[in-house]
């Protein structure tokens, strides 16, 4: 076999390569839309519906003057993180905090809170 016979050969391998490579690829390609609604179907929105109770109680509960001042951030690991604008409504937040907190536990048992967080922001 000559030197040219062995480059044609290679270059066939690897065109078929190619076409085998881009085959495979355009049989694998996921359309992001389809992704995204896998993502918002299976995680998302049963997370929202879970957390959306616990944000109607809150604002039930929360004195109206405090509910201007805080805003949930975040529910995860049984901690209920609320973000609040000042120091003093912070302080206000953590003196009424353990009655919130029973409510927030007996109306809204399946997310699992167990305490309230306050963060300065």
């Amino acid at each position: 076999m000559t030197n040219k016979d062995r480059q044609l050969r290679n270059i066939r391998t690897q065109r078929t390569r190619r076409r085998r490579t881009k085959t495979a690829a355009a049989n694998t390609a996921v359309r992001l839309g389809d992704t995204v609604k896998k993502l918002m179907d299976g995680y998302i929105s049963p997370r929202q519906q879970k957390f959306q109770s616990i944000t109607q109680l809150w604002n039930q509960l929360l004195p109206a003057e405090l509910a201007r001042h805080c805003r949930i951030v975040d529910v995860s690991g049984g901690e209920l993180k609320v973000k609040v604008d000042s120091p003093s409504y912070s302080h206000e937040l953590r003196w009424c905090s353990s009655g919130i907190l029973k409510q927030l536990q007996q109306n809204c048992p399946g997310a699992g809170i167990k305490r309230i967080k306050s963060v300065l922001g």
